[in-house]
């Protein structure tokens, strides 16, 4: 009796750590955040038919294309290539725990057999459900499948189009009809979260088309989107299902994890992170390969698997995870550029996983030198570019060894007053990409 009111009674502090102006997670709900809070790798997919083009999954506004023009899409979206295992196999080797699928961007077509519209997958030639494909294959390969989800809408016209900030060169008369547009959404959310079994995640995106731009001063919404509606139908569908929201704001009631586009959590070097960093739930960054987030036959400009490594390290240092995108070829092809570089992640992780997966942040923020993991009694130091060869912390912790992590051979170093100590990097062989050392500590 005496375990069963303790267990009660960290079930509900843990609860109210969580708890959102009258949002309760469920228990279900809660162990979904802490297995997301230790993910740590994921795999973005940007692919429908913007994808054509290959010139973005922003064609259709950047190009202002009318919606009887932008249509013509689905007689050419014939992607014949696709290959659904190949696809989650890429991201399971590359260590990627969760995949997150756009199944309807900004341009309104769905990737699945939706029975809402008819500006669908399976109206196309290859007429096959997408996300029924890789949805059955990730629940075969043991990764988790989130669905990306966009608020907005460049093609219909209940959408409130007159108020937004995009799409406003589509063609479309009249005024949206919120309500209605509203009931569409509850509609298709019901049919992917109950027809291709178990979703980890919804993540939502296109809010801040009905607001001021990031930084200004005011951005309220211009319409009441009844989040509280779509929120509650998902948890009550499945309460697992962690929602997030690109909102680019602070956490609203009802979200589970809290995003950052372009940006490590606590910095807006992308002009979109002005919000503040919630110390309540857990955290990812999306982050494109290259320039592009859909395919982008022009765009050339790939990070290196060093740089790209890095970032993942940097962000488990944040105790963020790391959402990393491709954007597949129109005919379902994934880019050797982007196939290259997640098979070498894959490597570095399946020699390296065990300082990246299930730690929390470091004691400190990373830094020009590097970033720092922690998981129990260990502290991971991770030296992307030493200055010389003593580095200097002030560590809340007390040292009891210190070793490279691989190898373990044992690297010097000397405590100093006000917690300070010194580690020596005078004999340590340096690694181009991450030199790992791994501290034992205790408090």
């Amino acid at each position: 009796m005496k375990k069963l009111i303790l267990a009660l009674l960290i079930l509900m502090v843990t609860i109210d750590d969580f708890s959102q102006a009258g949002y309760i997670p469920s228990p279900e709900n809660l162990q979904a955040r802490k297995w997301f809070d230790s993910a740590r790798f994921g795999m973005f997919i940007h692919w429908g038919a913007f994808s054509v083009p290959g010139a973005g999954e922003w064609v259709m506004n950047d190009r202002n294309i009318k919606v009887d023009d932008y249509k013509r899409l689905i007689k050419f979206f014939s992607p014949v290539d696709f290959d659904a295992q190949r696809w989650v196999s890429t991201a399971k080797n590359a260590g990627m725990q969760y995949i997150t699928l756009i199944t309807r961007h900004h341009d309104g077509f769905s990737d699945w057999d939706t029975k809402q519209s008819d500006w669908k997958i399976t109206n196309t030639h290859w007429g096959k459900d997408a996300v029924k494909l890789i949805a059955e294959e990730c629940h075969k390969q043991g990764i988790r499948l989130f669905v990306y989800y966009s608020l907005l809408d460049w093609v219909r016209e209940d959408y409130p189009h007159e108020t937004g900030r995009t799409g406003q060169q589509a063609g479309r008369k009249g005024h949206g009809d919120y309500e209605h547009y509203l009931q569409f959404m509850k509609n298709q959310l019901t049919e992917l979260l109950t027809n291709y079994g178990e979703i980890s995640g919804v993540w939502f995106d296109g809010y801040w088309d009905q607001t001021a731009p990031e930084g200004a001063t005011d951005r309220s919404s211009r319409i009441n989107w009844k989040l509280d509606e779509i929120y509650s139908l998902i948890h009550k569908l499945q309460p697992q299902c962690l929602i997030g929201n690109n909102h680019h704001l602070t956490p609203f009631p009802g979200e589970d994890f809290q995003m950052f586009e372009r940006d490590l959590p606590g910095e807006n070097k992308s002009g979109l992170s002005y919000q503040e960093v919630s110390s309540k739930m857990p955290l990812e960054t999306c982050e494109t390969m290259n320039g592009s987030w859909g395919f982008n036959i022009t765009d050339d400009s790939y990070k290196s698997v060093k740089e790209l490594i890095q970032l993942l390290v940097k962000d488990a240092g944040l105790g963020a995870n790391l959402l990393l995108n491709i954007g597949p070829m129109p005919n379902g092809e994934i880019q050797p550029e982007f196939g290259q570089r997640l098979r070498a992640m894959g490597d570095w992780l399946k020699i390296n996983g065990e300082t990246i997966y299930g730690t929390s942040a470091g004691f400190i923020r990373p830094q020009q030198w590097g970033a720092v993991t922690q998981k129990g009694a260990k502290v991971y130091l991770h030296i992307f570019n030493a200055v010389d060869d003593k580095l200097f912390l002030k560590i809340p912790f007390r040292i009891k060894t210190a070793k490279l992590f691989l190898g373990g051979k044992p690297v010097k170093f000397q405590l100093l007053s006000d917690s300070y100590a010194m580690i020596d990097l005078s004999l340590v062989q340096k690694d181009d990409v991450d030199t790992i050392i791994e501290l034992e500590v205790s408090k």
